[in-house]
């Protein structure tokens, strides 16, 4: 859908709702858009996203706002106020309106309305849309429509709707019945039909050849859609009457507008106030024998099969026969209105050819005389519209520079997408957005008084050779790619790796009670994952893990490359309680103990464990001697 009636939509909800509404449904909708352009099409489910949005944020239903929104467009475009003498008229002439919109809008996929029962008390509207689930935008607008513009209370109520596939499209069918005062118009036909009465009682009747005489290119066909009378022109293009009576109309004319609609007896009376463009075919005109099959072989000798026409003694490929290939060929648009003859039971199509300029004329077979008087088609032909083909060729540039806007604006979010999964690997994603806030790094620094670092080493192997060195690489891939997948599970800040290290943090920079405990649940985890883990060139890998809490400070430092850092004696000791670990246990300090669960896990108490201090040299630390653990696995 184009871009105006999505702004209607944020113009009447922030100005009923407030800027603040309008934001958070935007967020919830997920809609990637905050400005819409009039003239750029949007995809179809923003409307429906918004209204379902809106609906859970103001305790609304869905269909409400879909009423309103459709109240928004009618409010905000003032073209339709001034179609339709009464609320009827305007119903009939929708279709209308939609064709003068095609201009500004070419790719416009408008719906098509028409009545079948009109009454006093109101009449039964059926419309037609390639889109689905926009039923009470629709009953919005004529709501709006109808109390606005003609001061009319409208009663809606839906009689049928149905979904069916139409030249393989769903089209979706919905019968309304509309209630409202439709007296005036009532009156106002009955003394059109008074007056038709008696000009018939004073003039004589006339022959259809006459208004076949007026009309050109007129077209006269029965419910059974065959034709029974054409213009002399019409006829002069078929070369022969002969070739155009008795035969069915879509056997020569293609119905080109309304879209959306298939041509038939039932939609050409129900639609006869709507303006029609109908294309004559050319070449099923022009065939004056039957085809004849035509074998050829191509340069590497395989026997092709290709119909040939013959025309005027001449055999022609229908691959010449495009519309804009031979001169005198090329297919006739003609545009006019349907009218239902009740006296006969007939329908004529009263047109005339679209002619942009003098150029065409040959091209369609057509002469200046061939244009009757009493229309404006020679005057815009001699006139030549040369403007028109101007406006079509910046329309062209226009619509093919908003197609590039879209693919680069398309490719331009995706390579956003991708930096931002990249810096937020590098770097957590709140420390991230106020980097991008203008914050400076230093600013990112904190201190966290309580946190659990873990360190992680894959150990059971080295390499010696090159060969050896790449399956290494290989290895420690396919482990390290397995403990990225648990830490969001459990709610983990992966730092970094160094080599066959694997450092994670939980608590900073999201302050978390359970930090402790998280750690200690992804160790045991990654214990278990690494034994059952299968790697391909049948290497047995295994892990010490050691644990520490305490109080560290992060930061982003570096400026090529920067990373989110962690400093402090929690470090430090983390990295003393890996190294001192063993394969297949995770070795926990006394102050992580303490913040564990007393009965969730079987903790073995290791002994006195001598560390490194984290000063040069060796010391023991009296609060971590004798309370080093192993930590085997959780109590079941």
């Amino acid at each position: 859908m184009y871009g105006m009636l999505l702004e209607s939509v944020q113009h009447f909800v922030q100005l009923e709702y407030g800027d603040e509404i309008w934001q958070k449904a935007l967020r919830m909708s997920e809609c990637k858009y905050t400005v819409f352009s009039t003239h750029q099409v949007y995809p179809d489910h923003i409307m429906a996203a918004l209204a379902s949005s809106l609906a859970k944020i103001t305790n609304k239903s869905y269909d409400s706002f879909m009423t309103f929104f459709g109240k928004c467009f009618v409010r905000y475009d003032a073209t339709i106020r001034a179609t339709g003498r009464y609320f009827t008229d305007f119903l009939e002439s929708v279709d209308n309106i939609h064709t003068q919109f095609r201009l500004s809008y070419p790719k416009m996929k408008s719906p098509s309305m028409y009545l079948t029962e009109v009454d006093e008390n109101g009449c039964v509207l059926v419309y037609r849309s390639t889109r689905h689930g926009f039923t009470h935008y629709l009953m919005g607008q004529l709501n709006q429509i109808a109390q606005e513009t003609y001061n009319l209370e409208l009663e809606t109520k839906v009689l049928k709707s149905e979904i069916t596939n139409i030249s393989g499209r769903d089209i979706a069918i919905v019968t309304f019945r509309l209630n409202f005062n439709n007296i005036q118009y009532i009156q106002n036909k009955k003394a059109e039909s008074a007056i038709y009465m008696e000009a018939s009682r004073k003039f004589p009747a006339f022959s259809c050849d006459l208004l076949l005489q007026l009309f050109p290119f007129a077209i006269l066909f029965n419910p059974a859609m065959v034709i029974v009378g054409c213009g002399e022109k019409l006829v002069q293009v078929a070369e022969g009457n002969e070739k155009l009576l008795g035969q069915p109309v879509t056997k020569y004319f293609k119905l080109r507008r309304p879209k959306g609609i298939t041509f038939t007896w039932k939609n050409t009376f129900y639609l006869k106030s709507v303006l029609f463009e109908i294309e004559i075919l050319r070449v099923e005109l022009a065939k004056r024998h039957e085809n004849k099959l035509c074998l050829k072989e191509d340069s590497f000798g395989d026997r092709l099969s290709q119909r040939e026409i013959e025309i005027d003694g001449k055999s022609i490929s229908p691959y010449t026969l495009r519309r804009d290939s031979q001169p005198g060929l090329r297919n006739i648009l003609l545009k006019g209105q349907m009218l239902y003859l009740s006296d006969i039971i007939l329908i004529i199509y009263l047109c005339s050819p679209v002619i942009n300029n003098i150029n065409e004329l040959p091209d369609q077979g057509l002469y200046i005389n061939d244009l009757s008087l009493h229309g404006l088609g020679r005057e815009m032909a001699l006139a030549g519209w040369q403007n028109n083909s101007k406006l079509e060729l910046m329309f062209d540039k226009a619509e093919q520079r908003a197609t590039e806007l879209e693919n680069m604006y398309s490719l331009l979010n995706t390579w956003k997408n991708r930096g931002d999964d990249l810096l937020y690997s590098m770097i957590p994603k709140p420390v991230a957005d106020r980097l991008r806030a203008g914050d400076s790094p230093l600013s990112t620094c904190q201190s966290f008084d309580a946190v659990t670092v873990m360190f992680c080493e894959l150990v059971g192997f080295n390499s010696s050779t090159v060969e050896d060195a790449m399956e290494l690489v290989c290895t420690m891939n396919a482990v390290f790619s397995c403990f990225d997948s648990l830490m969001d599970t459990f709610n983990v800040y992966k730092v970094e790796t160094v080599g066959q290290i694997y450092m994670a943090v939980c608590g900073a920079p999201d302050r978390i009670d359970t930090h402790a405990r998280n750690i200690t649940d992804v160790s045991v985890c990654m214990v278990k994952h690494v034994k059952q883990l299968q790697i391909p060139s049948g290497t047995k890998v295994e892990v010490r893990i050691g644990i520490h809490s305490g109080a560290v400070v992060a930061g982003v430092v570096g400026i090529k490359v920067p990373r989110y850092c962690f400093f402090g004696d929690t470090v430090n000791t983390a990295s003393r309680m890996q190294s001192t670990s063993e394969p297949g246990m995770v070795h926990i300090s006394e102050s992580t103990k303490l913040l564990l669960p007393p009965d969730r896990y079987i903790i073995k108490d290791r002994g006195a464990v001598k560390l490194k201090s984290t000063c040069k040299g060796e010391r023991r630390r009296g609060n971590l001697l004798g309370v080093r653990k192993y930590l085997s696995h959780l109590k079941h």
